[in-house]
């Protein structure tokens, strides 16, 4: 949950997220190593009288064709590294098809006979003590921590998309295409999230709430919600 005045990302709650925040940093220190690299350059320039030698020299046009060349592959390996990760998703323990609606969610546990349920935001007027305005909903999307989950994002009207950031997730939903996408929690406890793509006039009253908990409360809530 983003705090007021945050500068930097929610806490990481999935591997995926955890990567996202490392190469985010890693991405920064390599930013600014090059920053530091051009000021010095800068006031070299305007403090030394450089040499007919120095800005002819090939040893110099060598390395700024080089150098650059090598930061782009810092960058990319890490990257691309990244991205094989999130499209990777191997036998997952639950699947989930999640439809954006104008301007609710409905989730189907296509595991389960008949699990489905709209998910719409609750009301200012009807928010318990400690809920959150604009982020709370009726019913959320419960999952068992530590198994990777599929979830499967589609819309019925307009484009939408499904975005979680403390798991690293922001899938479009886009009416008549099926999109997937894994998500795995590490840990217990609820992560909130909105649709990010602008879908009419109520755009932000469609949140998301993703509550991840043991396996066995799992059990329960999936047998008291199919009953």
């Amino acid at each position: 949950m983003a705090n007021h005045l945050q500068l930097g990302f929610q806490d990481a709650s999935s591997p995926i997220m955890e990567e996202l925040v490392e190469f985010h940093d890693h991405a920064l220190m390599v930013a600014l190593a090059i920053c530091s690299l051009v000021l010095y350059l800068l006031t070299l320039m305007f403090t030394e009288k450089l040499s007919s030698n120095t800005v002819d020299a090939q040893e110099i046009e060598l390395v700024w064709t080089i150098l650059p060349a090598i930061v782009l592959i810092l960058l990319a390996l890490p990257s691309l590294q990244i991205l094989y990760m999130m499209d990777e998703l191997n036998e997952p323990d639950l699947t989930i098809k999640a439809i954006g609606h104008q301007w609710y969610w409905t989730y189907e546990y296509t595991d389960f006979k008949d699990l489905t349920f709209d998910s719409y935001m609750v009301p200012t007027t009807d928010l318990l003590p400690g809920h959150f305005r604009l982020l709370e909903v009726d019913h959320r999307v419960v999952i068992p921590m530590e198994s990777p989950i599929r979830i499967i994002i589609t819309a019925s009207d307009v484009l939408h998309s499904w975005a979680v950031p403390s798991l690293g997730v922001k899938t479009d939903a886009i009416p008549g295409r099926l999109n997937q996408t894994s998500i795995l929690t590490t840990r217990p406890g609820i992560y909130y999230g909105q649709c990010s793509e602008i879908c009419g006039a109520n755009h932000s009253y469609m949140p998301i709430v993703v509550e991840s908990t043991p396996l066995l409360h799992f059990e329960n809530w999936s047998s008291l919600m199919s009953s």
